[in-house]
């Protein structure tokens, strides 16, 4: 068994004393020990043990105990022979971590394709009353704690928890901590706490640089640290609570056009997404509101959400609305001009002696040949370190040498003190081929060995640099470390050296410079501030506060881009690349960054420009993604409910933060006049790309019922979607909700899906577009008639759908003008029913855009003999009338530009009712139209005046 042991840690079994301690000794952490214990039992054929508690074998001669006491009766040899040894070679069990799906334990290899670059958006949410119960009793039987705001909202919550009977024990956000701990400890001595109300940070923040260091601790000590300790303590003391606190990020968590107008909230965040994730059976809810004075609208917007909704953590509130915060993939765009670094560039860098910061500092000075001032705690290294050269050409020769060491000094070599020898090597290691590495480039390179903690030593460094350049273009903000144990467990000073090193280094660096040139600042945050994480509370705080600072700064600092990259752990270089961390991350379905992908992404994000103020940098997510609930917290029976006015959309599959509503639709081509009458040869019917628009119109009336269809923008046909044999076939309809650009935008997706027995899904996208929701504008919009020349000529019904295949119901045009780059569609007075089910009207007035594909398609064929059909459309604007339908005389208006058309359906009196710009279609085949030409065709253009 000491073998097994020793090779778990890489030491001989002669170092291996009983009286070790596994994680403080031998460096064993949790997951480790687990897996050690599963090894064992299947080595000595012990049965699980389902009450087993790793806490209680602690040391090596605990788990010695334990296979004594356990192993079965007939083999008494705690430490089996060589040979069964050997017999058991390669066998062992696996513990699965707490909120980590099964599966392999592999590390995943790279991608060899670029990582995605994903960027947080507002995600709309549904109306609370579409959601499902969180499960949270407020009565009677109910204590909560509340640490109210200074403007009133906590009062005014109160107020309504008492009218429910709750009974509300009120503290105040004191800085003093072992205080307020202290009061703490009083109250729970009536009785058990249940849920926990935390406002604080719903109080204006000072603007950063009017913030002494003491206010800064005050504030993070009262809004954070006290949030801390208050859960460690009702852990201790029973059953998880519910936890809801407030936030003034904006409304939208930071990320709308303004950014975040709080650094301090978003630790508060931060610490309540871990929290989640740790405790996966509470309700969790932090909701950001704007600034405002008002008191009882978000007091009744707290209580609600504790009620209500158990999909998500963070909710905003904005206009009237909900949002949380989402993924869109994005390319970088240049709308903030690239910074432009070079020889004369001035680059300041914390925690320059990690490997991750090392790499990314070699890239950045091959690139530039910059100064850079590089910040450690590490002393500066020297040039002829033993250990630092021997650690270069053999780490295993180094740990004999470091061994060797302490048993020439008379000390115990223990493995977990070795390690720590280690890891100094390996970080002065990265120090020096960070100095190398801009040196090797050109540039100059100076060390400033410094606690980011204390601040007159950064001011000092700080000063040193204002001195010498006068000015910093990039300051990357990369210190930091990580500390993985539950909030439980946590000491305190624990969570505030994590915490510290990042939140108040910033501070300190971003007051000491806050009167010199700043070009960007680069923070470097963590999947772990974006989503949360079970064991790092005070990592997942610090983090999101970074996220919330790169938000903001262009507030106090105009002209300064902020970036916070959240980075998912790196493989073969940094601290996941230790201990367990690699199998934990494959068995969540977590990918690592490969190097070769992470290391020029701060690069080209400062070079290239970009509008992101946070991305997250990682490949396959994994449980970091997952829904907290079935259907992402919607209540699928209510929902349905709207359906049966939305002709299009059948089946509601789910819905979800991530992944969207998914709504499955069964359409039959036999019953619906729409595909029928798209049967391009008989038993093959397409689905007319106007009803994908009208799909995509219903999805996103079903998502803001409120709100008013003003256009479909960036519409793409990827690919027909097809009816084979007149057999029905199920139409994949998703809709993801976004608030882009101070507007709220729905991208939606048309699929299909096949499934074969015996064979995995096979999806292919169909049709896309963004639907644009807003408030219609009160005036119509009317044009100037326009008339065909005397020279044009005409395309008369007979001809036009002798050639199209549409049948009655989409033969929308009575005849076509085509005179120049112009043509005009005059639509019939009336047409047969185009669906199957009686309802209230379509959404998108499909049949009118397709008066507008039909026109432009008969332009092609008039002038380019060229018959084609629909590749994608720009922009749909609606403006569409209460009586759009029959009896409106309308007419297509076709220009033909160079690649694309512009089509407007116009009512006799100039009213236009759709709008189609840049049409754009791909050629199918040749096509000849019988025309009528010159004057023949003014009496009849007569007529339809």
């Amino acid at each position: 068994m000491v073998a097994l042991v020793a090779d778990k840690t890489g030491y001989p079994a002669d170092m291996l004393d009983l009286d070790l301690d596994l994680e403080a000794d031998l460096g064993i952490d949790t997951v480790k020990q687990a897996e050690t214990f599963a090894a064992i039992r299947e080595l000595f054929d012990i049965p699980r043990q389902d009450e087993l508690n790793l806490r209680d074998y602690p040391t090596l001669g605990d788990v010695v105990g334990f296979v004594r006491d356990h192993m079965p009766q007939d083999d008494p040899d705690p430490d089996p022979a060589p040979n069964r040894r050997s017999a058991q070679a390669g066998r062992r069990g696996t513990i699965v971590p707490l909120g980590v799906r099964p599966g392999g334990a592999d590390t995943p290899q790279p991608d060899p394709t670029p990582l995605p670059r994903r960027v947080p958006v507002p995600v709309l949410r549904p109306p609370l009353d579409h959601c499902q119960p969180t499960g949270v009793t407020l009565d009677a039987h109910t204590r909560v704690l509340l640490v109210g705001d200074a403007g009133g909202v906590g009062r005014a919550l109160t107020h309504r928890l008492e009218k429910r009977g709750v009974k509300v024990l009120l503290l105040e956000a004191d800085p003093d901590r072992d205080r307020f701990a202290a009061a703490l400890q009083v109250l729970l001595l009536d009785g058990p706490i249940h849920g926990v109300y935390w406002l604080p940070a719903l109080d204006a923040e000072p603007p950063l640089p009017e913030l002494s260091a003491d206010a800064w601790q005050q504030l993070t000590a009262a809004r954070v640290k006290n949030l801390f300790g208050a859960l460690k303590i009702l852990l201790a003391a029973g059953e998880p609570p519910f936890l809801v606190t407030g936030t003034r990020l904006g409304g939208l968590h930071g990320y709308g056009d303004e950014g975040a107008t709080s650094l301090i909230g978003g630790a508060v965040v931060g610490l309540c997404k871990a929290y989640r994730r740790e405790q996966p059976d509470a309700v969790v809810k932090v909701v950001d509101l704007p600034d405002g004075r008002r008191t009882a609208g978000p007091a009744d917007l707290l209580l609600d959400e504790t009620l209500s909704d158990p999909g998500v953590v963070e909710v905003g509130c904005r206009g009237g609305r909900r949002f949380s915060v989402g993924l869109d993939e994005r390319p970088p765009t240049a709308t903030t001009p690239p910074l432009d670094l070079g020889p004369d560039s001035v680059f300041v860098v914390t925690g320059a002696a990690g490997g991750i910061t090392r790499a990314i500092v070699e890239d950045l000075a091959r690139a530039t040949g910059a100064a850079f001032h590089l910040l450690d705690l590490t002393p500066e290294p020297r040039r002829d370190d033993f250990d630092v050269a021997l650690f270069r050409t053999d780490r295993e020769q180094l740990k004999a040498e470091l061994i060797g060491r302490m048993k020439e000094s008379g000390d115990r070599p223990i493995p977990a003190v070795i390690e720590r020898q280690l890891l100094a090597v390996e970080r002065r290691e990265a120090a020096l081929g960070a100095l190398e590495a801009v040196e090797a480039a050109g540039g100059a390179a100076t060390w400033h060995a410094l606690d980011l903690r204390d601040d007159e030593a950064v001011t000092t460094a700080i000063d040193a640099i204002r001195e010498r350049h006068g000015r910093i273009d990039v300051l990357v903000h990369a210190a930091g470390l990580e500390i993985s144990r539950p909030l439980a467990d946590k000491p305190t000073e624990q969570f505030d050296l994590v915490f510290d090193v990042k939140a108040d280094g910033l501070f300190h660096l971003l007051r000491a410079s806050a009167d010199m040139p700043l070009g960007a600042l680069v923070a470097f945050s963590s999947v772990a501030g974006r989503f949360g994480n079970a064991g790092q509370t005070d990592y997942s705080a610090a983090n999101d506060l970074l996220c919330k600072a790169a938000a903001g700064i262009s507030r106090w600092r105009p002209g300064t881009r902020g970036l916070a990259i959240d980075w998912s752990a790196w493989a073969d270089i940094g601290m996941a690349t230790r201990g367990s961390i690699p199998a934990i991350m494959a068995s969540a379905g977590i990918d690592l960054v490969p190097p070769e992908h992470g290391v020029p992404i701060v690069r080209r994000e400062l070079v290239e420009g970009g509008d992101a103020r946070e991305i997250v940098v990682g490949g396959s997510l994994g449980v970091l993604v997952e829904e907290l609930c079935e259907h992402g917290g919607l209540d699928v029976q209510r929902a349905r409910e709207q359906l049966a006015e939305l002709p299009m959309l059948g089946e509601i599959v789910d819905a979800g933060l991530h992944g969207g509503l998914e709504i499955h639709t069964t359409l039959d081509p036999q019953a619906e006049p729409f595909l029928f009458d798209h049967e391009v040869e008989p038993g093959l019917a397409y689905l007319p790309g106007v009803m994908g628009i009208e799909a995509f119109a219903e999805l996103a009336h079903l998502l803001a019922p409120d709100l008013a269809l003003t256009a479909i923008e960036r519409v793409a046909y990827h690919a027909p979607f097809k009816f084979y044999r007149r057999e029905p076939r199920t139409l994949v309809l998703s809709a993801s909700p976004r608030w882009v650009g101070g507007r709220l935008t729905v991208h939606t997706t048309l699929r299909s899906r096949t499934d074969r027995p015996g064979l995995p899904s096979q999806e292919k996208v169909h049709f896309t577009a963004e639907v644009v929701l807003g408030e219609l504008a009160c005036e119509p919009i009317v044009v100037p008639e326009t008339r065909p020349g005397v020279d044009h000529v005409t395309v008369g019904r007979e001809a036009i759908y002798d050639t199209y295949f549409h049948g009655p119901a989409y033969q929308v045009l009575r005849e076509v003008d085509v005179d120049g780059d112009h043509a005009w569609g005059w639509a019939p007075d009336s047409l047969p029913a185009d669906s199957s089910v009686e309802h209230g009207g379509w959404l998108a007035a499909p049949r009118l855009i397709e008066l507008c594909f039909q026109a432009a398609g008969l332009w092609e064929m008039a002038t380019r003999q060229t018959m084609a059909l629909p590749a994608s459309v720009e922009r749909v604007d609606l403006h569409l009338p209460a009586d759009h339908g029959g009896g409106v005389k309308l007419r297509a208006v076709v220009e033909a530009r160079e690649d694309a058309f512009d089509v407007q359906v116009v009512g006799a009196d100039g009213r236009v009712h759709v709008d189609v710009r840049g049409y754009r279609t791909v050629p199918i085949g040749q096509a000849t139209l019988p025309l009528t030409e010159g004057a023949n065709t003014r009496q009849a253009a007569a007529r339809r005046v």
